[in-house]
Order: structure tokens, then C-alpha cells, then sequence
């Protein structure tokens, strides 16, 4: 009787336990219940989480607003829609729900069984050039990282006019006379919205680091350089690009001027008729070829002053700043055009880039023989494109960043050869992929293109079936997010079996760690090269 007894209860308590694996989780935010996902790896995951109120109507170009409480448990098994946007980039694959003004919301994947474990948390923004992106991308899915013990979110901001958009009747109607720079106050706005929820979902608020690639690493800059957002968080991670010269923010008086004259393009003169056009007509407008370029504003408010300025005076967030480039991140052809890699043509290239300076530039990004002029060009392109603005980054927050530890990475792993699948496809100009005869092909990369890093620092190769991925790269992925997530645990990206990363040195050569195969420390050797670009840099 005693056996069958137990043989009952084990019946029970097994089954009980199965209930409970197969439960959906359920999370209690600020706002309301949140029903997930119990992922097969264990992981918990929660998409398509409002964080602010749908930016539509008379919300449209205005400062994000909280979101509204539910009673009803909301479903949170999908992703929202991405952001208004055209399809300009050739890697990017969407998981979204469609496309919409709509956009404004987050996923996160939780390791956390309770809401007592406070894990160390990760805020991930997507990059795209403020045009294009979404925090539905494989190439940035959080459930690698949360397997690593790490709560991580992709966050959702409008991109664009919608995002960026300055015009003097928005700043007339801002309490904080301020216009343009939507993305970036999505951004902060979901910040807040961590520090508030994230103990719900097993995470520490005291303990978040944010990190982007390309304009997401620009938004990580901003973040850090911005009174509204600099004291959410903990570190900060930057792969490739930064607001010190990559898509920097203009004086607003210029934002609102682009404004007026996309309202123009658009065919209306007030506010009111700018936000009674549709979502599509909008975005349509950007596809004419005198739409101009929106860039973030010196608004007196997200930006109180020059990125320049904010950090020569010490007062960016003082966070541990994990940050670098990519070898290839811009072909030597963006340079030279369709012309040979010939010392003769790479002469004239720099001269007629650089004019009366063009001997100090030649000096610096040096070719002794046609046999060098492939690999210096694509240095001075790069660097040009995002190397410097993200050495300038690393370099000022050494210095006035109050101490706190700047580790450098140099990242040369080149992907391997596309699958066979691919038929006629080919790489693109900074990434990316196009078809094979399309006049922005280039050569198979030397080195690691602009993006290529991602799916491996983010543990997502597996989830891009466009490379043909051997062991040596998945030997990469496992080293460049082993430091990721030590870095993101405690500050420093060391850690037992991994290749010891020095911290730069304020009045010392500085030290980086090249990331490849066989991944090791190096000291600098063209700081003069950057110190030259620096003379041309915008300082408002």
C-alpha cells in the first residue's frame, strides 16, 4: 500500500513538474501581466513589449509616452511590428509582425527561474544607418547571451523622419523647445522602462550595459553622452561607430531647415497637414532623389551640447566602455571607384579628397607600390566610414571618462565563402549581400566587413544561412562572446582560458585585442593616422 501510495505521489510530483515546464511564464510589469514563451533551451522570452504608447496621431513626432495599464494577461509571444522603413539593406531578415508607426516596443530573453535572482542585463540596439533595422533580427537574438546567464533585450525605435525629423513648429510645440532625435528619446525612454521592470523579469537594474553595432553603436554614445539616459546605466559596448563623427547630430536650427524642406518635398506647410498624411506617404517621400538625409539635433535637451563638447568636459556617463572596429569595414573601392588599385589612381584619389592636405594624407596612409595600394585604401576608407569616429570614442572616454576601464577590440575575422544556395549572390559594399551582377558588388572581403561581427559576438551564427560557417568561426563566436558576456557581468571582458585584454592607458601606446582566429593583444602603430583625421572633425 505504502509503494502504491508513493508510486502516486512521484506520478503527481512528475506530473506537476511537467505542468510547470510546459506553463507559459508570466511576468507582472508596471503595466500589466505579460504571458511568454518557455523556450525548448529553458529560457524564458517575452516579445513585443510595449514600452511606450503607439507614436501615431498627434503622438507622431513627439517624445515618447508611457504606456498605457492592461487588465487582461497580453500576450507577449510575437514580435511587434518593425518601424517605418524601405528595404535598403541586402542583410537584414525581419521576424516583426509587419511594419508600423506602430513600433514602439522590446523583447527579452530571461534565464531567471524567479524574480530575486537580479542577473546582469543586456539592452541591444540595432544598427541600419537610423533608416532601417529592427529588434527582430536573428543576427541579435537574445537567447545565446540569456543561456550565458544574462538577461538580454532588442529594442525597437522609430527610424527616419519619423525618428529624426526637426522643423520649427515642433520645437515651437515642445515644452522642451526641442525637435528631431525621436530614435534616441525611444531609446532612453525604454532605458527608463528597464530600470523599472526589469527586477520582474530576474535582472538587476544597477547592473545594465547597452551596446549597438554601426548606428545602434552611435545610439550607445548618445546614450552614454545624454543627461536623460547616462545615469541608467552600468557599461557600455560600441561595435563600430560613434556620434563623434559617425551620423553625428547637427546644430538644431540646420535639423529644422532639412525639415521645412522635406515638408515642402512632401507638398504641405503646416504641422498639422505634416501628421495628417499617412505612415506610407511619408516614407514614400524618401525614395525621391532630392529627399534629404535626417540627422539627430544639438537640441538643447537629449543633446544639451556637442557629443565633442559633452565629452571633453568629462560629462558622459562614467561606465567601463567595451568598443572597437572591423578590418574591412568599408571597401578600398569606396575610395577609388571603378578604377584600378594602382599607386597612380590612388594618388589622384587622395588628392582630389583631400586637396592641399592630400600630402599629409598620403603620409600617413602610405602606398610604396601598386602591390600596397588595395590594403591602404581600404584602410583610409574604413577609417574614413567609422574607424575614426570609434577610435575618437575610445580615445576621449579614456581620458575623461573618470577612470573607468576602456578595453579596444580589432576585429579581423573575415566571414567564409557563402553557401552554394546562394546561387549568383554576392557581398555588398559595407556588408550586406546583392546579387551577383548589380553595380555595388564588390570583391570577396580580405578582411572583416562593416556587421560581420555581430552573429558572432551575439552567438548567432547558426542562425545565418548565408555563410558557410566551419569550426574556426564558431572558435571565434565563442571567444568575442565569451568576453562580451564577462564584460557585461562584471565590467571587464577577462576571464579564465581566454587571451589576457589590457585596458588603454591614458599617455601610453595603446593596447587592443585583435579578435580572429588566433586572437591576441597589439599595441597601436597609426594613432598619427587618426590624429590627422581629427583635424577634419565637425566640432559645433
Amino acid at each position: 500500500m505504502k509503494s502504491l501510495i508513493l508510486l502516486s505521489l512521484l506520478s503527481v510530483q512528475t506530473g506537476l513538474t511537467a505542468l510547470a515546464q510546459s506553463t507559459p511564464p508570466r511576468v507582472r510589469t508596471a503595466n500589466g501581466t505579460l504571458e511568454g514563451t518557455l523556450e525548448a533551451s529553458g529560457i524564458r522570452s517575452f516579445k513585443g513589449v510595449p514600452f511606450a504608447q503607439p507614436p501615431v496621431g498627434e503622438l507622431r513626432w513627439k517624445e515618447p509616452q508611457p504606456v498605457k495599464n492592461w487588465t487582461d494577461v497580453r500576450p507577449a509571444t510575437k514580435f511587434g511590428p518593425r518601424a517605418m522603413q524601405r528595404a535598403v539593406f541586402g542583410d537584414m531578415n525581419f521576424r516583426s509582425d509587419g511594419m508600423s508607426e506602430d513600433c514602439l516596443y522590446l523583447n527579452v530573453w530571461t534565464p531567471a527561474k524567479s524574480a530575486s535572482e537580479r542577473l546582469p542585463v543586456l539592452v541591444y540596439f540595432y544598427g541600419g544607418g537610423f533608416i532601417a533595422g529592427d529588434g527582430s533580427e536573428p543576427r541579435y537574438d537574445g537567447e545565446s547571451m540569456a543561456r550565458r546567464g544574462i538577461v538580454t533585450l532588442t529594442v525597437n525605435y522609430r527610424l527616419g523622419p519619423f525618428g529624426f525629423m526637426a522643423h520649427p513648429e515642433l520645437t515651437k510645440e515642445s515644452p522642451n523647445r526641442s525637435s528631431g532625435n525621436y530614435g534616441y528619446l525611444d531609446q532612453a525612454a525604454a532605458l527608463r522602462w528597464v530600470q523599472q521592470n526589469i527586477a520582474a523579469f530576474g535582472g538587476d537594474p544597477k547592473r545594465v550595459t547597452i551596446a549597438g553595432e554601426s548606428a545602434g553603436s552611435a545610439s550607445v554614445s548618445a546614450q552614454m553622452m545624454s543627461p536623460l539616459s547616462r545615469n541608467l546605466i552600468a557599461g557600455a559596448i560600441g561595435e563600430s561607430g560613434s556620434v563623434l563623427g559617425t551620423l553625428p547630430p547637427a546644430p538644431l536650427p540646420v535639423a529644422e531647415q532639412t525639415g521645412v524642406r522635406f515638408a515642402s518635398l512632401l507638398g504641405v506647410q503646416s504641422l498639422k497637414e505634416l501628421r495628417a498624411l499617412s505612415a506610407e506617404q511619408v516614407l514614400e517621400a524618401t525614395a525621391k532623389s532630392d529627399a534629404p538625409r535626417f540627422s539627430a539635433s544639438i537640441d538643447g535637451y537629449f543633446f544639451p551640447k556637442s557629443p565633442v563638447a559633452i565629452c571633453a568636459a568629462g560629462e558622459q556617463a562614467k561606465v567601463p566602455l567595451l568598443v572597437g572596429w572591423n578590418s574591412e569595414e568599408m571597401n578600398y573601392r569606396a575610395l577609388m571607384g571603378r578604377e584600378n588599385p594602382t599607386l597612380e589612381n590612388y594618388t589622384k584619389a587622395v588628392q582630389k579628397l583631400y586637396n592641399d592636405r592630400a600630402d599629409e594624407a598620403l603620409k600617413q596612409y602610405a602606398a610604396q607600390s601598386d602591390a600596397d595600394v588595395e590594403q591602404v585604401a581600404t584602410d583610409l576608407a574604413g577609417d574614413r566610414f567609422i574607424g575614426y569616429s570609434t577610435w575618437k570614442w575610445a580615445d576621449m572616454h579614456s581620458q575623461t571618462g573618470g577612470g573607468k576601464p576602456v578595453y579596444r577590440y580589432f576585429y579581423a575575422r573575415p566571414r567564409p565563402a557563402m553557401t552554394p544556395e546562394m546561387g549568383n549572390a554576392a557581398p555588398g559594399l559595407a556588408g550586406g549581400v546583392v546579387k551577383g551582377n548589380a553595380p555595388n558588388a564588390v570583391p570577396p572581403a580580405k578582411g572583416a566587413v562593416h556587421s560581420a561581427e555581430i552573429e558572432y559576438a551575439m552567438g548567432n551564427l547558426a542562425t545565418n544561412k548565408v555563410f558557410a560557417w566551419t569550426p574556426d568561426d564558431y572558435k571565434v563566436s565563442e571567444t568575442v562572446q565569451a568576453y562580451f558576456a564577462n564584460f557585461i557581468k562584471t565590467g571587464n571582458p577577462n576571464g579564465k582560458g581566454l587571451p589576457n585584454w589590457p585596458a588603454l592607458k591614458p599617455n601610453a601606446p595603446a593596447q587592443y585585442m585583435r579578435i580572429d582566429v588566433t586572437t591576441r593583444p597589439e599595441t597601436e602603430q597609426h594613432r598619427d593616422r587618426y590624429l590627422f583625421l581629427d583635424q577634419f572633425l565637425v566640432k559645433p
